[in-house]
């Protein structure tokens, strides 16, 4: 059965390039357009989709607003933001309203459409460059550095990881097993909340760890 998606975007031409692109896929489909507020609250209610991609803001169309009515009218359907919006309020009062994914419009269409994947199995997605906005608001929240959440040799590994160094050199480095650096290394991810490696190496230049 594909995935049923609800575009929710003033820009109509955004919106037909991107119902054509998922037009070429095999899973998912594009069933309503919205470009106001109304108009997304009565197409949701009228097809019922599985996934809401949808502006955070623009005219007669607030998002956070949106997510919060959809989750109480039907808690069922995925609210993903896709914006070009990088800012932390944004962001965090679009979670808060219960959505799903904050996804910025400048990714490439095969990253949207695996996170719509991911999402409709009950994985929260966000880009990139979120995650290091949502890592560090963490960090100054909380008055801590990576140094302070990690343990020294966490700091030492995420180092080197951050290096380009792989598994196996980094326990000759330490003389530790590479069952260890292993899981050192869940660690670091499950305490960062990294997805990946580019993450980890984002977080690693911004913060100082690595130049």
């Amino acid at each position: 059965m594909k995935i049923r998606i609800l575009l929710a975007d003033n820009n109509q031409l955004f919106r037909e390039l991107l119902a054509e692109r998922f037009s070429q896929t095999t899973d998912m489909e594009v069933v309503a357009e919205a470009e106001i507020g109304e108009e997304v609250l009565d197409k949701a209610g009228l097809v019922q989709p599985d996934i809401i991609l949808m502006e955070v803001i623009s005219p007669q169309l607030n998002g956070v607003e949106l997510t919060k009515a959809i989750y109480k009218f039907n808690p069922n359907i995925k609210v993903i933001a896709l914006t070009s919006l990088l800012e932390k309020q944004f962001i965090k009062d679009m979670l808060e309203a219960k959505a799903w994914g904050y996804l910025m419009k400048k990714c490439t269409f095969e990253h949207l459409a695996d996170s719509i994947r991911q999402i409709s199995t009950g994985n929260k997605q966000v880009s990139p460059d979120v995650q290091s906005i949502l890592i560090e608001g963490y960090l100054d929240r909380n008055g801590l550095s990576g140094t302070d959440i990690l343990t020294k040799r966490e700091l030492d590994v995420l180092k080197l990881l951050a290096e380009g160094k792989s598994i196996k050199e980094i326990s000759q480095t330490f003389f530790i097993s590479i069952k260890t650096v292993g899981t050192h290394k869940q660690n670091i991810f499950e305490k960062m909340r990294f997805e990946n490696l580019s993450q980890l190496i984002r977080f690693a230049l911004i913060h100082g760890i690595v130049s």
